[in-house]
């Protein structure tokens, strides 16, 4: 069960945390996303910290598990967001959101079965 823990933790960390970067220094993928979301471009680099926050969060779960827990959760509802966003326009390029919503449902999963909901 630790080892499970520990893996997807790790993956749902490099994802976000991947993606993060993306936003945070302007490159081109999340600026198309945002345009065919209908967003400004301005909410880029706040998603961008929003994931930042969710990675390290993650991470930092491993000293703190609530916080791993939270950062988890969070990351969640932002994939949720992503989905409705992809909907709002009629878009049915699903499959980044839902990986990325997979692999956080898997760790906020493993961090409550192996430390407990509290």
């Amino acid at each position: 069960m630790f080892a499970a823990y520990v893996t997807v933790t790790i993956v749902a960390a490099v994802f976000t945390g991947s993606a993060a970067v993306t936003y945070l220094i302007g490159h081109d993928y999340p600026k198309a996303q945002l345009d065919m979301k209908r967003l400004p471009r301005s909410w880029g680099p706040v998603l961008g910290m929003l994931l930042a926050a969710g990675s390290l969060g993650l991470l930092a779960g491993f000293a703190v598990p609530l916080l791993g827990a939270l950062a988890a959760a969070g990351l969640v509802l932002y994939f949720v967001g992503a989905f409705v966003a992809h909907l709002r326009v009629g878009s049915r390029q699903l499959v980044g959101p839902a990986v990325f919503f997979v692999v956080s449902v898997a760790a906020l999963a493993l961090n409550l079965s192996y430390h407990g909901p509290w």
